[in-house]
């Protein structure tokens, strides 16, 4: 069996979009639209077949804030090396992500940084 993507609601979905082919060099696919029901939808494409679905739609709303809330928690890339997990964590940190956490080796043995994208989406960055 194969994950086929996650999808995932944004506000903002051009810059979302723009976030993820400039750091994560996704490719996106052409921008779905359904007058009807006003959805407009982006898949996107990472180079190993994973794919990202970014949608939005008119009335949506933030999810309940909470250290812990339920549902889907992060999004996670694998870079292959410490160093590049450093190395794209700080070009992130340049471009405005905060940092939530890391670079640092985690008690199962991931060397890892967890940041946010523009929304306050958690991103891990495991080598």
């Amino acid at each position: 069996m194969k994950l086929e993507h996650v999808a995932l609601y944004v506000q903002d979905l051009e810059r979302m979009k723009e976030f993820y082919v400039r750091h994560f060099a996704a490719t996106p696919h052409h921008k779905y639209h359904n007058p009807q029901t006003g959805l407009q939808t982006y898949f996107l494409s990472f180079n190993d077949g994973a794919r990202l679905e970014l949608m939005q739609r008119p009335g949506m709303s933030p999810k309940a804030a909470g250290e812990h809330p339920l549902g889907y928690v992060h999004i996670a890339f694998k870079l292959g090396t410490p160093e590049k997990v450093d190395q794209l964590t700080a070009k992130l940190q340049e471009s405005g992500c905060p940092l939530i956490n890391g670079p640092r080796l985690t008690g199962d043995g991931y060397y890892e940084s967890v940041l946010t994208d523009p929304e306050g989406n958690l991103i891990e960055l495991v080598a």
